[in-house]
């Protein structure tokens, strides 16, 4: 399975541009009229309070463009070559900021649209606002990709199933929850996740959690292929 790079800053922050080659920038936006649109490698924009991010990351990428309608609304094509190693994460960023023993509530549905072919996930990506800990939710995946770290067995939490991981890629522990068979549309009870990893296994304490980020980590697309997020709901209290 493939080994999944650290990606502490690029993902969670906002980096500075980076050099990947000439073929970066280079695919066209969907022919559909959108609200916002963006090619740039870590191009983004705020709507309906969500943050997006084309986020472009990984070595040896190719051409990526993002698209959205609104901030529930969007999707990618990308175009990147049949090599191993994570190219890009395009995402949805929600920001929570609160302890996770002053959350009440914290809820997400999905529904995507995602290819037959290609190397990727579709995952939620949650951070601490140290960028500590990083816990993964894998809703889908397809081709040689694979999560980082050792297997903790599997857990029924939050409406899924899913085959836990965890590992540490040398900046921050990553935990990953993969959904035991594919979905392409549903409803995450995030915070049982966060709380069975913080009261019953100890792998985290008190926690403020910062971000909900939703997107698809990309590793192969040779020739182009899209990503939709049909609609996305990220909420908290």
């Amino acid at each position: 399975m493939a080994t999944r790079t650290p990606r502490r800053i690029v993902k969670a922050l906002l980096a500075p541009a980076l050099a990947l080659g000439a073929t970066v920038g280079l695919a066209s936006a969907p022919a559909q009229a959108a609200v916002w649109n963006s090619c740039d490698q870590w191009g983004n924009t705020t709507l309906n309070g969500y943050i997006l991010y084309n986020n472009i990351w990984g070595s040896g990428a190719g051409s990526q463009c993002i698209w959205a309608n609104s901030g529930t609304n969007w999707g990618v094509r990308a175009d990147h070559p049949n090599t191993g190693g994570i190219k890009s994460y395009p995402n949805a960023k929600k920001v929570v900021n609160k302890p996770l023993t002053s959350l009440a509530s914290l809820t997400s549905s999905y529904n995507v649209t995602v290819p037959s072919s290609g190397a990727y996930n579709t995952s939620y990506d949650i951070w601490d606002t140290d960028y500590d800990y990083e816990i993964m939710l894998w809703v889908n995946y397809n081709g040689a990709v694979g999560p980082l770290g050792t297997a903790q067995g599997s857990v029924t939490l939050g409406g899924h199933t899913w085959n836990v991981y965890k590992g540490n890629n040398g900046a921050n522990e990553v935990f990953s929850f993969l959904r035991t068979s594919d979905s392409t549309s549903g409803t995450v009870n995030i915070l049982p996740i966060l709380k069975w990893i913080k009261d019953t296994k100890g792998w985290m304490g008190n926690e403020t959690i910062g971000d909900v980020q939703f997107g698809y980590e990309i590793t192969s697309s040779s020739g182009g292929l899209d990503f939709t997020t049909n609609n996305l709901t990220v909420s908290s209290s």
